[in-house]
């Protein structure tokens, strides 16, 4: 076959997935090269004993389409199903009452009346605080996400501006921003919080309903789309780190592994972004080293197994504690003994993320007993964490200016990755539409027509 209908894809995380099939559905002869020996990127799973543990818990929601479409790619939509109806339970164990519980749910009516009764019962605001909260929604519905002046300016600032108090900012916008952008308003480009809340909270009533899945991550981004990858036709291969890329002849290129070369006419790099810097060839963008100031923001996963049920929700979210959000894993990871799981996803963790163990047991176990009274008799059969030092990019002001599309200056050479150009935070969802966006780049060029997914899920 000859080389313009071949294409290398570089990485086996969702990015690298996503392009490989939809460049093998296209017609072309494809080989995805992955240095691990999985795929699934930083949404994977590995065995501890008898549990089957995912690295960090990871959601969707209704309104990310690309993702769902993912799914489906991969049958395996079944196994990470949405809520019904937005219901997120919030337990602020720092009121001067006594803990309380309050709920952000939605109704089937429209926006922006689908969450008003829910605000309107808030607990965790006063009544002038909620009042505050509706006008600065509707002054965020007018904003452009795209915008290009908003990509400049820091979320809390504007926040401010319409009165929105440190406790609103705590207990609404950072109980939301932290979780799916990883970082504080105040470190948070308005761009990318706007795209968030417009999105998600101000778009469709049923907009951010919450999925996530019940099996572990590795059943769907590592087995099920290995599944389709080979079912597409896609040469897979794990464990071969690419070592070089560079200009063959004619309009090739070369793609150097440890123990081998390939040639292709097209090559989508769909690894991190310092990765790419270090393969890109000499020409391929045009200001190279705005990949490295694209800085990044850890998330921690602190895992707890009790020898008893001590959470009878699937999740929820805290307030007036460093526990950030809460969610059952014991069936997910196989636990069968009577004992319960939980996992405590802890996103901009920049002040823990390298504290050790023995540390992080002391501080989080007691908070887990003022959350949840259940677990104060409970014994602790297991405790560990995982960190994901470079979980996502940071969303910081200015950060859309050094985002790269999928295109570069060397032809037949691709982008993909959720750092990339996609208008989405560093997402499961922002992951899947870099590798659709690459994947219909190459294809464009190469004169062939496909439609796009994207387009179709919308």
């Amino acid at each position: 076959m000859s080389t313009p209908t071949r294409a290398v894809v570089v990485g086996g995380g969702l990015a690298g997935v996503t392009s490989a099939l939809e460049l093998a559905d296209a017609g072309l002869k494809v080989t995805l090269l992955e240095g691990r020996p999985r795929l699934g990127g930083l949404a994977f799973s590995f065995k501890r004993g008898d549990l089957t543990v995912d690295n960090g818990q990871h959601v969707y929601l209704r309104c990310c389409t690309a993702y769902r479409w993912f799914l489906d790619r991969i049958d395996g939509a079944a196994l990470a199903p949405l809520q019904d109806r937005l219901d997120v339970p919030v337990l602020d164990v720092a009121h001067p009452a006594g803990p309380r519980l309050g709920r952000l749910r939605r109704t089937a009516l429209p926006v922006p009346l689908h969450l008003v009764g829910s605000l309107a019962r808030y607990p965790h605001l006063s009544p002038a605080e909620r009042a505050c909260v509706g006008r600065a929604a509707l002054a965020l519905r007018k904003l452009d996400p795209a915008d290009p002046a908003l990509d400049g300016l820091d979320f809390a600032t504007w926040l401010a501006r319409y009165g929105q108090s440190d406790r609103t900012v705590e207990a609404l916008w950072d109980l939301v921003g932290i979780a799916t952008l990883n970082a504080t308003a105040d470190q948070s480009s308005l761009g990318l919080a706007a795209m968030v809340f417009k999105t998600g909270l101000l778009s469709e009533p049923g907009a951010a309903d919450i999925g996530w899945a019940k099996v572990p991550l590795g059943d769907l981004h590592h087995t099920l789309a290995r599944k389709a990858l080979d079912a597409a036709g896609v040469d897979v291969r794990l464990r071969s780190r690419v070592t070089a890329l560079s200009r063959g002849t004619g309009t090739g290129w070369r793609v150097d592994t440890e123990d081998d070369r390939l040639t292709a006419g097209t090559v989508v790099l769909a690894v991190p972004q310092r990765e790419a810097h270090g393969l890109l060839p000499h020409g391929a963008l045009a200001d190279p080293d705005k990949l490295l100031d694209i800085g990044t923001a850890p998330i921690l996963n602190v895992h707890v197994v009790y020898d008893r049920k001590v959470l009878r929700r699937p999740f929820f979210a805290a307030l007036g504690t460093p526990v950030q959000w809460v969610f059952d894993r014991t069936d997910a990871s196989g636990l069968t003994d009577g004992g319960q799981y939980l996992a405590l996803s802890q996103s901009a963790a920049q002040d823990d993320i390298d504290e050790p163990v023995p540390v992080l047991r002391a501080k989080y176990l007691p908070e887990l007993e003022r959350l949840l009274p259940a677990a104060r008799g409970a014994k602790v059969r297991d405790f560990f964490v995982t960190r994901e030092r470079t979980a996502t990019f940071a969303p910081t002001p200015g950060v859309g200016r050094l985002r790269p599309g999928p295109r570069t200056d060397a032809p037949g050479l691709y982008l993909a990755g959720a750092w990339t150009a996609t208008g989405w935070p560093a997402t499961m969802e922002s992951a899947v539409r870099s590798g659709v966006g690459a994947a219909h780049a190459a294809l464009a060029a190469l004169g062939r027509h496909r439609e796009n997914p994207l387009q179709e899920a919308a």
